[in-house]
């Protein structure tokens, strides 16, 4: 068996010798360790540099979606985002609750990156189902009961809610019971329960008690609804009912499975 050339011997005789570091350096595997490291670190502080140092990835454009009543310039002032900044440090979540905090018309928001320079801001706004009157203005309320926004002059598609509590009998019983702002909740679901057709011909909610509210239609029609309970089937059966019998002028749901209807 041959042994080792002269040229070999001589170079684990330089790899043996010297300092312990030169020795290391020597060896060609650790040589490709460092330089690999080398190459790791360079190209993170390379992503380090180009996501918060460099022109390139900054927000330029703030793009607005989905409003109705409110306007996308009323959406950027409130969600103030930081033109200008890094992407990577924008904080989607704060223009979020700033967002729901400025405006309460928002009833849901989603915050997205739009690489290289875009931020999107896609809203929905609440949409009122029911009108308190106050001082000759109108507080909305949708379906959840959060009062949202008041405003000057009365949306279309949401009655008005009238509060005729009897201070005697049954009703002062229900309001002992219950309070204004759970007989205002009653009204709030039922509002939501009305169908859509029949919503927009709806002029206001009347509630006496928890179980006596009623609707006013267009044309002097009425409804008798009861409470909340059963919304559903009311609705249907009030759907129903209104084809069934148009000439009619009154209506009543209380009790969805025994309907009835009257021309007085």
């Amino acid at each position: 068996m041959a042994g080792s050339t002269t040229a070999e011997r001589g170079e684990r005789q330089q790899e043996s010798s010297g300092p312990p570091l030169l020795r290391r350096w020597r060896n060609r595997r650790f040589r490709r360790f460092v330089v690999l490291g080398l190459g790791v670190v360079l190209l993170g502080s390379g992503s380090v540099w180009l996501l918060y140092g460099s022109s390139w990835l900054r927000v330029r454009q703030v793009s607005v979606s989905g409003t109705a009543v409110l306007t996308p310039e009323q959406v950027r002032e409130a969600a103030d985002v930081p033109v200008g900044a890094p992407m990577v440090s924008v904080d989607t979540g704060g223009i979020e609750a700033r967002l729901r905090q400025k405006l309460p018309r928002i009833g849901m928001v989603d915050v997205t990156r739009s690489w290289p320079h875009g931020i999107r801001l896609k809203v929905v706004e609440r949409t009122p189902v029911l009108l308190i009157a106050k001082g000759g203005n109108f507080t909305e309320v949708d379906k959840e009961g959060v009062r949202f926004a008041t405003v000057s002059q009365a949306p279309k598609g949401a009655p008005l809610l009238e509060l005729s509590l009897a201070r005697s009998g049954s009703a002062t019983a229900s309001l002992r019971r219950f309070g204004t702002d759970r007989l205002v909740r009653e009204a709030v679901d039922i509002a939501g329960d009305i169908p859509a057709a029949v919503r927009r011909e709806t002029q206001s909610l009347k509630v006496r008690s928890h179980d006596d509210i009623s609707l006013v239609l267009s044309g002097g029609r009425t409804v008798e609804w009861g409470s909340s309970e059963n919304g559903a089937a009311k609705a249907r059966t009030l759907g129903a009912l209104l084809k069934a019998a148009s000439g009619a002028r009154h209506f009543d749901v209380s009790v969805p499975t025994a309907p009835a209807s009257s021309a007085s």
